[in-house]
């Protein structure tokens, strides 16, 4: 193994810390051999699950190649906690590892946040529902804007709003969806219709048919039309800009926004929330920012 001081940090690793942190991180950070012991995992991990083949594949790298790159930690009273790599951490503890290269940075809270969700979604690797919890610990815990949280994680705005969307689901499909029953592109659908027990009723038809993500798309759009009066269309689906404002209006403020027309000229917009701190995320964004901290408080 190479001495500490001839080590430095990688480019891709390097590109993380710098780009997403929003701060600029130098060439030639040292690597150090920390005790494994001393390190604890990252309390704002998003993932959930670790695969087992995935660990034994990693494993089998590490054997045959060794750690191509170092954990990265930040500074916890006498001991340190991982930031990035927590996959490399668990296969090093169970390959007996008594030391490990890191790279220590002095971060916050949300830093933390931010790099695992980056690290874990440049692999593609988190599940739906872990990426959703993600997107909104960093809106619930540090007090992020939808449009932030995509700037910080390098991902569009209707991206996370529509992630953050999966967790309006009843508790019995986003089980599905976390056990793998259900993928994302169902549970989107399962989300256009109105009602939990609809939702959950259309969930379970799909995984006891196997249906494709199209096939829950129709099925989804049959009940929405038997559901209005007279089973005809109502106007809001028949007025391709109030369709369209419902779809961007669902994305911007991340939840199942409903353009109801009453006539060619009046109409309402429904803007659901799930609980008090999703009503407030969506009062603010609604609100000019002056408005919104005398409702609320500074956010």
């Amino acid at each position: 193994m190479a001495k500490p001081e001839s080590r430095r940090l990688g480019k891709g690793l390097g590109a993380l810390l710098g780009e997403y942190l929003e701060e600029p991180i130098p060439g030639d950070t040292p690597v150090r051999d920390l005790e494994i012991g001393r390190i604890r995992p990252n309390p704002f991990q998003p993932r959930r699950q670790f695969e087992g083949t995935a660990l034994d594949e990693l494993e089998a790298s590490i054997r045959e190649n060794g750690l191509l790159q170092p954990l990265v930690v930040r500074p916890s009273g006498p001991d340190f906690e991982l930031v990035a790599g927590e996959r490399r951490w668990r296969v090093l503890v169970r390959m007996g590892w008594e030391r490990a290269p890191t790279i220590v940075r002095p971060l916050s809270d949300e830093q933390m946040l931010v790099v695992a969700l980056v690290e874990n979604l440049q692999r593609e690797d988190l599940a739906p529902l872990e990426e959703a919890i993600g997107y909104q610990q960093l809106i619930d815990g540090f007090g992020l804007t939808q449009k932030a949280v995509a700037r910080r994680v390098g991902r569009d705005r209707s991206t996370v709003a529509n992630s953050l969307r999966l967790l309006t689901l009843p508790t019995a499909v986003r089980g599905m969806l976390t056990d793998g029953t259900l993928t994302a592109g169902h549970a989107r659908a399962i989300l256009s219709v109105d009602g939990e027990r609809e939702q959950i009723a259309l969930a379970r038809e799909v995984v006891a048919r196997s249906l494709s993500v199209r096939e829950a798309e129709a099925i989804a759009r049959r009940g929405r039309k038997r559901d209005r009066p007279g089973g005809k269309r109502g106007p809001a689906t028949e007025d391709p800009v109030a369709r369209k404002a419902a779809v961007l209006l669902s994305r911007a403020y991340g939840t199942d926004v409903k353009i109801r027309l009453k006539s060619k000229t009046s109409g309402e917009i429904r803007i659901p929330f799930r609980d008090p701190q999703d009503f407030e995320r969506v009062t603010r964004d609604l609100l000019a920012d002056s408005d919104a901290t005398d409702l609320f408080g500074p956010g």
